[in-house]
């Protein structure tokens, strides 16, 4: 049996002080979601730096527009499929189908807190 394909999205969070990235992944009834200080483009190059924060909500697989609070504005920059690879308590590797992240992609735990990386395989 293939594995289940499920949705991702990255949405450009622009605030006052700054711009950085959400990138999402549908699991059951969240969204996991880790933030990126480097656009994710850049994966290509080199492992980025990424922040596990709150879960959100289903709807921000489709959401574009002003965040609560008034903490800014989001965009969609990338959105799309993905499969698990390989799933463990440090780390989830995955196969992406979207423009930016597209291929096999690895999210690593780097400590007990909340610093991961991200990168392509």
């Amino acid at each position: 049996m293939e594995p289940l394909k499920k949705q991702f999205v990255i949405q450009e969070h622009t605030t006052p002080e700054d711009v950085h990235w959400d990138l999402m992944l549908e699991m059951e009834d969240c969204l996991w979601t880790w933030r990126l200080n480097t656009p994710p483009a850049e994966i290509e190059n080199e492992p980025i730096s990424a922040e596990r924060i709150h879960d959100h909500p289903l709807r921000f697989l489709s959401y574009e527009g002003p965040v609560q609070n008034k903490t800014g504005h989001v965009k969609i920059a990338d959105q799309g499929l993905y499969q698990i690879i390989e799933q463990t308590d440090i780390s989830l590797v995955a196969l992406f189908e979207g423009q930016i992240l597209s291929g096999t992609f690895g999210l690593y735990r780097l400590d007990e807190k909340k610093h991961w990386k991200l990168e392509k395989r």
